[in-house]
């Protein structure tokens, strides 16, 4: 489950960063947010941490953009979860 959850992150990390003002970009950051809050549920903050740590390098290495923004967008998921 947690590779197929990685690639569909990517995917919406990607798309939100290419597409700010896309039209799905409301939609991209719900999913998102689900992914953070179906990790938390299945592995904790570990899991939230390990799978964001993945996917910022290999966005940084793909593309050369920075996803650190985006994980405030977890940030109501867990109280130790603040960015």
């Amino acid at each position: 489950m947690d590779a197929y959850l990685e690639e569909e992150l990517y995917d919406i990390l990607i798309y939100c960063i290419q597409n700010p003002d896309g039209s799905e970009f409301g939609t991209k950051k719900k999913r998102a947010e689900e992914i953070g809050s179906e990790l938390y549920a299945d592995g904790g903050l570990d899991a939230m941490e390990n799978m964001f740590y993945s996917i910022e390098f290999r966005v940084k290495e793909e593309i050369g953009k920075d996803v650190k923004p985006y994980r405030a967008w977890w940030n109501n998921i867990s109280a130790e979860w603040r960015y």
